[in-house]
């Protein structure tokens, strides 16, 4: 599905002109981009995670030339799908995951421990 396909599917669906629908989708997109520039997460529940990570230099190799090269670090945008997502998309993977999770004991937490009164300091004369 391309930007043209998806503004279709989005005039239709809640009944406003292509333009309108357009714009909603650059304002989305651009909001998106607006915040993980700034560093940002935006994080849209059961769909997913758009944010920013910083890849470190590193050394390359150009093929054409045959020698190494540097490559400097740089910031990039990562997106992580999320559960509902991934469900989607391989519904077998997520049932495996459930049962593997039902599967494991669930251990209890441990209280915690209470701090033993600290001796009271002798004053000084």
């Amino acid at each position: 599905m391309n930007r043209i396909e998806l503004v279709e599917k989005i005039a239709a669906a809640h009944t406003v002109s292509k333009a309108e629908a357009a714009r909603i989708l650059e304002t989305v997109t651009g909001s998106i981009i607006a915040a993980v520039k700034k560093g940002d997460p935006v994080q849209l529940i059961g769909f997913g995670t758009f944010k920013q990570v910083a890849r470190a230099a590193r050394t390359g190799f150009n093929p054409q030339a045959g020698a190494k090269i540097k490559i400097a670090a740089q910031k990039v945008p990562k997106f992580v799908p999320g559960a509902a997502f991934k469900a989607a998309i391989d519904p077998k993977a997520a049932k495996r995951k459930a049962d593997k999770a039902a599967a494991k004991p669930v251990a209890k937490k441990a209280a915690p421990a209470k701090k033993a009164a600290a001796p009271a300091k002798k004053a000084k004369k």
